[in-house]
């Protein structure tokens, strides 16, 4: 990965629907060039993916959540069947994980305290690989521009 690719990553970064036109533009490429290194750095993986910020409360979700979660041993297996679980659950917009006391960190959108209520006691206290969770309310979701 050199310069013109880093250029290419933050300004994607920052305005997800750069035309390949501005894109080549703003990095000094030609477009074919552009779309090459574009079409690359996709197959690599550097770049995973493209998505709308869509605001929540859009949606009808009143509620936005950080649970972190300990669980009850730390084996291989018990992370993977946790991981694959907490992934499915349709409330779930992302998952950290993590070192320190928490294992991970689960980002969830709640329509209303009670939906986040069910979230926490039927969605993650029953799993067997669960020993403590502990949940804190997302005032606001701030992005920050990308700086790469």
């Amino acid at each position: 990965m050199d310069r013109i690719d880093r250029a290419i990553l933050a300004a994607l970064a920052n305005d997800g629907r750069l035309s390949n036109k501005e894109l080549a533009a703003r990095v000094g490429l030609a477009p074919s060039s552009c779309h090459e290194r574009l079409k690359r750095l996709q197959d690599t993986g550097a770049i995973r993916g493209f998505f709308a910020d869509v605001d929540p409360a859009a949606l009808g979700f009143a509620l936005e959540a950080m649970i972190a979660v300990r669980l009850t041993k730390h084996s291989r297996a018990a992370y993977e069947r946790f991981r694959a679980y907490v992934l499915e659950l349709p409330e779930v917009v992302g998952v950290f994980p993590m070192s320190g006391e928490a294992d991970f960190l689960v980002h969830v959108l709640a329509r209303a305290p009670h939906h986040l209520r069910a979230i926490a006691t039927d969605g993650l206290m029953v799993r067997e690989q669960v020993a403590h969770i502990e949940t804190g309310l997302v005032f606001e979701h701030l992005r920050a521009r990308a700086t790469y």
